[in-house]
């Protein structure tokens, strides 16, 4: 199989649902946090919201078995009544790739318990379902199942959670591409640990601090990915003390930020056509 052609012909189709698929340029960018802060953001305006993380690495043991911190923190923000293995039904030790953690526990990642989980929340009628990916969406899941082919199963407009500082630009175009290459809708970046001050300077300085490079590439970074990406930049979420998954808080202005999206309307855009995929 050519990898990237992102077949899912041999996998049994998912039904459809209203939602979103929160993925992210690269791992440890905050995808968690934006995507319990929007599950959070339904919840409160009266929404019956689902989360879904299909797998985790890095969880803790635990009496009842492997906990996934982004699992419990999704749940936390989405008050769902589901159990966390509901909610994250692969689970690894390992802090690598699924397949690479599978590999070295000596599993099998067993993609039918994603598939079956995933039918059961649909299934359950909630008014929006928040799927959050592991990793990139070109991480692999297995050695031929990646995050990619995970969305294009379940079809949902994809949000992209991109870094603030330089590099990014580079790094959210190529999702955007990788998303679009395969057929998936982007609903839009979200920009996580934006910072909205520059950097202090020395205590005694009674002047506000110059504009250094890193400062000018944040301020200027969400126009250059919505311009050169032709894609809508929702949210610049802050970089504040209070965001902590581990904690499962969120800092009062990040959700504010969050809050200010019609989520419910980004996840009614239709699908972009998928053509020359099988």
């Amino acid at each position: 199989m050519d990898a990237f052609t992102f077949d899912i012909s041999k996998y049994p189709p998912m039904p459809r649902a209203r939602g979103l698929f929160v993925t992210a340029t690269d791992t440890e960018v905050g995808k968690t946090l934006v995507a319990g802060g929007i599950a959070r953001s339904l919840r409160s305006a009266g929404r019956r919201v689902e989360v879904f993380k299909p797998v985790a690495t890095g969880c803790r043991r635990t009496r009842e078995g492997l906990v996934s911190a982004d699992g419990e923190f999704l749940a936390a923000c989405s008050d769902s009544r589901r159990t966390l293995s509901q909610i994250t039904p692969l689970r690894f030790v390992t802090a690598v790739a699924p397949n690479v953690a599978a590999r070295r526990e000596h599993r099998d990642v067993e993609l039918n318990e994603i598939f079956d989980a995933y039918v059961q929340m649909v299934e359950s009628s909630p008014d929006a379902v928040i799927v959050e990916g592991t990793g990139g969406l070109l991480s692999p899941i297995s050695d031929e199942f990646w995050v990619i082919h995970l969305a294009r199963l379940i079809a949902l407009p994809v949000v992209i959670v991109a870094r603030a500082g330089l590099g990014t630009i580079n790094h959210t175009l190529l999702t955007i591409y990788a998303a679009r290459s395969a057929g998936l809708h982007v609903a839009g970046v979200v920009v996580n640990r934006y910072r909205l001050e520059p950097m202090p300077g020395p205590a005694s300085s009674e002047e506000p601090p110059p504009m250094g490079d890193d400062d000018y590439a944040i301020f200027t970074n969400p126009q250059q990915i919505a311009d050169r990406g032709n894609v809508k930049v929702l949210a610049l979420v802050p970089d504040e003390k209070a965001n902590n998954v581990a904690k499962a808080t969120i800092g009062d202005d990040s959700q504010y930020v969050i809050d200010q999206v019609d989520w419910m309307r980004l996840m009614d855009q239709p699908q972009e056509p998928r053509t020359k995929r099988r």
